[in-house]
């Protein structure tokens, strides 16, 4: 068990430092700047690399929601969801400490840090309702795609790409609202350090996610039936 922590601690961090670290540092980078389509391509790609790395290690969750999913879904054991949980969440706050020691390396303030929000701190300026059914939504659906590409009759050793594609689409299309969350991890180690108003949204990120991941863990079992 202690290798299956460390190794989500070390992918939740790589996800968090390589997707966040792409919308603090690069995004909006003078010139050369990533954009949307740039960070939804990370945040994609951390996932695609880290499920090739530490898949057969512990089967590469990096998200609460996801574990909880799976969990739901009968393919994960209770017992072990609050361990994934803490290391988790660790690996984001570690990953968050590091990025803003380097984004602050030159002077500059963190800004959003690429916090999650809503209403005035919405990219779109969305609201709670929109933001709410945004994350329950893009959650199931991450959770469908990971339940059936890993399913036993899904064609062996594509799940990363389906996962990390995913990942991405659901960053095209949910930016705008939420700068995307589907990940409560990813969104408590930025929060932590904005403080303020990302810290008393935190909830939304944490609950809706989880509410989408549970719904897929009972609908893709029945579809398997």
């Amino acid at each position: 068990m202690n290798k299956r922590l460390v190794a989500e601690f070390f992918g939740t961090l790589w996800l968090v430092l390589g997707g966040c670290g792409s919308a603090v540092l690069a995004a909006g980078f003078p010139g050369v700047g990533i954009g949307l389509h740039g960070v939804s391509l990370a945040f994609g790609l951390t996932v695609l690399t880290m499920a090739f790395a530490i898949g057969p290690v512990s089967g590469c969750h990096l998200n609460p929601a996801v574990t909880l999913g799976l969990a739901v879904g009968g393919r994960f054991p209770f017992k072990d969801v609050v361990g994934y949980w803490f290391a988790q969440v660790l690996g984001a706050v570690a990953a968050s400490a590091i990025l803003y020691v380097i984004a602050t390396g030159n002077g500059a303030a963190i800004g959003g840090f690429a916090a999650n929000g809503y209403a005035e701190h919405s990219p779109g300026r969305y609201g709670l309702g929109t933001a709410f059914l945004t994350e329950v939504v893009m959650t199931f659906f991450f959770l469908m795609v990971i339940l059936g590409s890993t399913a036993k009759k899904a064609a062996p050793g594509f799940a990363p790409i389906a996962i990390g594609l995913c990942l991405t689409l659901i960053h095209l299309i949910s930016i705008p609202v939420t700068n995307t969350s589907v990940n409560p991890a990813r969104s408590t180690g930025p929060a932590l350090f904005v403080g303020g108003w990302a810290l008393s949204q935190l909830w939304l990120f944490w609950v809706a996610p989880l509410i989408g991941a549970v719904l897929a863990g009972f609908v893709f079992p029945k579809l398997e039936e």
